[in-house]
């Protein structure tokens, strides 16, 4: 069972790739698009702050509009990559541990918990990738920290 909390998130600032993708290709785009981050900051010398995430900007469909990248301490862009930040806010966060396949699974519980406190998601959201395919192959090790601002009481 994943548990939820509300929390204060601080403002992250970000270096990323937005584009809009078809949903069955976010695994190829997220892979494209983390190596491009991280190669371009390797290469200006500049080491991420975290571990990867990925911002859905608004309702997820056939295709989404998603940022993918890493954080940074400082602004950073540059040919694609464009420097941005994770907004500071109320949300609610949730670890889901185990595939990617069922995320969604976290969301949908996240909504429900959602609405039986009273609170409104943001249209936007984002995944902060703890571990993943690149640390253990078994997905069943892998975390994903879920965070959606939310509004409300």
């Amino acid at each position: 069972m994943t548990e939820f909390r509300i929390i204060e998130e601080p403002e992250q600032l970000t270096a990323g790739i937005r584009r809009q993708v078809r949903t069955t290709e976010l695994p190829a785009f997220f892979d494209d698009a983390f190596h491009e981050v991280f190669d371009a900051l390797r290469e200006a010398g500049v080491a991420p702050a975290g571990a990867p995430y990925a911002r859905y900007r608004g309702p997820v469909g056939e295709t989404v509009d998603v940022e993918a990248g890493f954080p940074v301490l400082e602004a950073f862009s540059g040919g694609e990559i464009v420097g941005g930040a994770l907004p500071a806010g109320r949300a609610v966060e949730a670890v889901h541990t185990g595939s990617y396949d069922a995320l969604h699974e976290t969301y949908e519980a996240i909504e429900t918990w959602l609405g039986e406190k009273g609170l409104t998601a943001s249209a936007d959201m984002w995944e902060i990738y703890e571990s993943g395919p690149e640390s253990d192959p078994d997905p069943a090790t892998w975390r994903t920290r879920v965070v959606w601002p939310v509004s409300g009481t």
